[in-house]
């Protein structure tokens, strides 16, 4: 019998998945960054796998580039509330 392997996509599910169970042991106050980061991983997950063959690359490969597109996004906002 061959072994079966878990596809990265199924694989980034899982890791979001352990991500929202330990979210919700974190503090009450913490628990919706523990969520964040778990929905984040799921974001961008079907791009993430043309180059990660690691779910867990993948996973964070999508959280960093959700928090670089909201700091991008605050950035811009700051600059439009200085500029007159």
């Amino acid at each position: 019998m061959g072994r079966t392997f878990m596809s990265p996509r199924l694989g980034v599910r899982d890791v979001a998945d352990r991500w929202a169970r330990s979210a919700r042991a974190l503090k009450k106050e913490d628990q919706k960054y523990g969520k964040a980061l778990a929905d984040m991983a799921k974001e961008h997950s079907s791009e993430a796998f043309v180059a990660c063959n690691d779910p867990l690359e993948a996973a964070t490969f999508s959280v960093l580039v959700e928090i670089l597109k909201r700091q991008e996004r605050l950035e811009a906002e700051m600059k439009a509330d200085v500029d007159p």
